[in-house]
């Protein structure tokens, strides 16, 4: 009887465990998406002369801004495990690439990344721990500042745009 206790016990203080995909990860996925669809609805309604457009010096243009988004989703996610991908191989690659065409490949390229990397997470990937330039951090730590990150520049691109004389799209 006591181990059929222990046994009973024992399962509920197991199922009882949080879920890592429930609370915060459970909005995730649907955030990720809708700041991905921004984000891509935007970069294609700039028209291309815009592109180079910046609101002053030593401020990031347009492209700037859109690629600096696509960098950082690859470099975060790499800490996580994926690697870098193929051709992002220049530090400063954010000033070169500025034709409209590929700046919206990276940035597609780099959204998706962060779609597939979180949909492999395995139970447990959230909370393990990685170092960040010299910082400690865990995986979860690191999809959040993507997700962050990505609405903190999205910000940045609708008062471009606005400046611009141009209306999100999905705002018309």
């Amino acid at each position: 009887m006591k181990a059929l206790c222990l046994i009973v016990f024992g399962a509920a203080v197991l199922s009882a465990q949080p879920d890592p995909y429930e609370g915060l990860w459970q909005g995730f996925d649907g955030e990720w998406g809708h700041v991905s669809r921004q984000l891509v609805a935007l970069a294609e309604a700039i028209p291309t002369g815009t592109y180079a457009w910046r609101p002053g010096p030593g401020v990031r243009s347009t492209s700037e801004v859109l690629m600096h988004i696509a960098i950082a989703n690859f470099g975060l996610l790499s800490y996580t495990g994926p690697k870098m991908p193929v051709g992002l191989t220049s530090p400063d690659l954010e000033k070169k690439v500025t034709a409209k065409a590929d700046v919206i490949n990276w940035l597609k390229r780099s959204l998706e990344a962060v779609k597939t990397a979180r949909a492999n997470l395995q139970p447990g990937d959230l909370q393990r721990h990685v170092k960040i330039e010299g910082r400690d951090a865990t995986v979860d730590g690191i999809y959040l500042r993507i997700i962050i990150h990505a609405n903190e520049h999205m910000g940045q691109l609708v008062a471009y745009a606005r400046v611009n004389g141009i209306v999100p799209p999905w705002s018309q």
